[in-house]
């Protein structure tokens, strides 16, 4: 566990009136007992991790594209593809900010 869940556990035993250990002890038994809603909660996180790492992967891509039309105009031309990869961009863009505010509206 690093710092910052540390504090945020900390936070919530506090809020919740109660120690550390109790509030973890409480939490874990109240998702071993709902099974359902913490298998959801685990897929749901891999699958926005998941989702960003793809973006991410798309983002690199993209900006590959779009250092070869850099070069291409300032070289005097006019590429092709600058439409699509603009389109591109903004699509990874789009994806980006969905999985944030998905990531954001769990919290």
């Amino acid at each position: 566990m690093n710092d910052d869940e540390k504090t945020l556990l900390s936070s919530a035993a506090a809020a919740a009136r109660t120690t550390l250990p109790a509030f973890l002890a409480r939490s874990g038994m109240a998702a071993a007992h709902d099974l359902d809603n913490t298998a959801a909660a685990i897929a749901g996180h891999r699958e926005m991790v998941s989702e960003l790492f793809a973006a991410r992967r798309h983002l690199g891509r993209v900006g590959t594209n779009l250092n070869q039309i850099t070069r291409a105009i300032n070289s005097g031309g006019q590429p092709e593809e600058l439409d699509a990869v603009l389109a591109a961009v903004r699509r990874a863009v789009d994806r980006v900010q969905a999985a944030t505010d998905h990531l954001l509206n769990q919290t």
